[in-house]
């Protein structure tokens, strides 16, 4: 079961890395071109907030666990990133609909997952 979560905790670290890094690196106006009609405008330094969360929660995800220092943080973070998944799934089905809220609901199960398998990590 280790193994398992070890896979699941890098491949969402990887997601959030390059989701996060995404809404930090590119502009507002290519985000606005990219976005999907019939999205929910969000402020943009909403946005960017989120971003810098899923980055701190991609390395909570992991490096604690990889180092043996402060492991209760990997719980915490992948609390965090499925509070973010949560409300991304809602807005995706606010939005553009529920065929397109597929990608964050298998976000925050994967979440819940390791935030569950790791809750003994003290």
């Amino acid at each position: 079961m280790n193994i398992v979560l070890w896979i699941i905790q890098i491949l969402l670290a990887l997601l959030f890395l390059f989701a996060g890094g995404s809404k930090l690196i590119v502009s507002a106006e290519v985000m606005q071109k990219m976005a999907p009609p019939n999205t929910i405008a969000l402020p943009i330094l909403f946005v960017r907030f989120i971003g810098v969360v899923e980055v701190l929660g991609a390395l909570g995800l992991v490096l604690p666990g990889l180092f043996k220092i402060r492991r209760w943080l990997t719980p915490l973070a992948a609390t965090g990133l499925l509070i973010i998944m949560i409300g991304a799934g809602v807005l995706t089905t606010l939005g553009p609909g529920v065929s397109q809220a597929f990608v964050p609901v298998v976000a925050g199960v994967l979440c819940a997952a390791v935030a569950y398998g790791r809750r003994d990590w003290r």
